[in-house]
């Protein structure tokens, strides 16, 4: 198998969840701008990988088994580091209605590959849009301050609730897209 640059660049996203942890959790007072910083980059790269492979045709079978596995990997892991900090009702909730909807969209697009029917279930625009609301969220809610006068982490936990609609909304659209061919099996 050889790697594309793609997938090595997805590969270093999966590198930077323990990284993240440590980060998170190293008792310094800059601990949580270097733990926002890594997974802003994570998110970056992820932005990034998909560029290069659509520009330069680097497509690999591996890659597209993997990247979503990076992406869900590093929101995860974040939110469960955010909801061992932040332990409130709303953030858990949040946070287990977007972990939740990965786990059932990921199990779908399993269950659909199997049936044949995996191009039903492809990533659409509200899914990327959902990524970027949910990705700027987690970043917020990592760096917790307040920057400039503004409530970083009140804007995070009001964007991670719109993030987790839009989860919703996006989940929906896979399961409608994939409710004829679930129905016929």
């Amino acid at each position: 198998m050889t790697l594309t640059i793609p997938t090595m660049l997805t590969i270093f996203r999966i590198v930077l969840v323990p990284v993240l942890v440590i980060c998170f959790y190293w008792s310094n007072r800059w601990s949580n701008v270097l733990a926002c910083a890594v997974f802003v980059l994570g998110a970056l790269t992820d932005i990034l990988d998909g560029w290069i492979a659509r520009r330069y045709q680097m497509f690999s079978a591996f890659g597209a088994f993997l990247d979503p596995v990076a992406d869900k990997l590093a929101v995860t892991i974040a939110l469960f580091l955010i909801v061992q900090w932040h332990h409130t009702v709303p953030i858990a909730l949040l946070s287990a209605v977007i972990v939740g909807r990965e786990i059932t969209i990921s199990a779908l697009r399993e269950w659909m590959a199997q049936m044949g029917d995996h191009g039903l279930v492809k990533v659409a625009g509200l899914g990327k849009l959902k990524t970027i609301v949910q990705m700027t969220a987690i970043s917020f809610l990592i760096f917790r301050e307040p920057l400039l006068g503004l409530p970083i982490f009140l804007i995070g936990e009001w964007l991670l609730g719109i993030a987790a609609a839009l989860t919703l909304w996006s989940g929906g659209d896979y399961l409608r897209a994939a409710w004829p061919a679930m129905r016929t099996r």
